[in-house]
């Protein structure tokens, strides 16, 4: 299930472009919001967002729920400063060597991992994406090492919504098939073990009945790397075009 964010986007602007001066005098702040939201995805990445609550975070640092209060107002926007704590990860391009795929196969397997390290990512909305400043520095980065190879603006943003669209799912399947394993205590090929008598009735299905005797099915998990050449290989046919002069299609200039 997808969230989306509901919480005060000013508050949470405020919270992700720096924190509110504290007063000079009286006792030091014993947390700190990255404190908080470091501990906030501690509890996401070992559990998922379904165990993540105030009081849990409270209680995982040692405080009141109260207390962590004081440092973000609610669960959503906690979650938003969780993603961009997390998107600290992802890579500056600029100081990847190479042109434009290289520095996209960088970030499309940097994300990859990311994803897997930090799977409840994966269940927050994208389109609505968190304007904070590692966010927004990532972004930036991957926009300009796509700049001044031919494209369009228009064309950047949907060559890069291609990549990360691709590499976003890939991912998602991927964690799905380890959560399965995790909560089932069934691995991919025990799962299949315990269905075998669906294979009688293959012969009605000639194509899967061939495929299945080559062993194309033997691999149960997306080939990543192969769908991701594939993805930059249509990309690169794309600026090989407008590097003749192609014009770029309609909606695209």
């Amino acid at each position: 299930m997808t969230e989306y964010s509901s919480g005060d986007p000013h508050r949470t602007l405020e919270l992700l472009w720096g924190e509110p001066a504290r007063p000079s005098r009286g006792p030091r702040p014993a947390l700190t919001l990255a404190a908080v939201a470091r501990a906030a995805i501690e509890i996401a990445d070992a559990d998922g967002l379904g165990a993540l609550s105030m009081r849990a975070v409270a209680e995982r640092l040692g405080f009141t729920t109260m207390s962590i209060y004081r440092y973000v107002p609610g669960k959503a926007e906690l979650l938003d400063v969780m993603v961009d704590t997390v998107n600290a990860e992802s890579p500056v391009l600029e100081h990847v060597e190479g042109g434009w795929r290289a520095k996209m196969e960088v970030c499309a397997r940097e994300e990859w991992e990311l994803f897997h390290r930090h799977p409840w990512v994966l269940h927050l909305a994208w389109h609505r994406p968190v304007l904070g400043p590692n966010s927004v520095t990532s972004y930036e980065s991957a926009l300009t090492a796509l700049s001044g190879i031919g494209l369009s603006d228009m064309e950047i943003v949907a060559v890069f919504n291609t990549l990360y669209g691709y590499v976003r799912g890939a991912a998602r399947t991927s964690v799905d098939a380890k959560l399965a394993e995790r909560h089932t205590g069934l691995s991919e090929d025990e799962w299949w073990a315990g269905r075998e008598r669906f294979w009688q009735h293959l012969e009605r299905f000639p194509t899967m009945s061939r495929m299945r005797g080559s062993g194309a099915f033997d691999v149960v998990e997306m080939d990543f790397e192969f769908g991701l050449e594939r993805v930059l290989d249509g990309l690169e046919a794309l600026i090989s075009k407008r590097s003749l002069g192609a014009e770029p299609e309609n909606g695209a200039r």
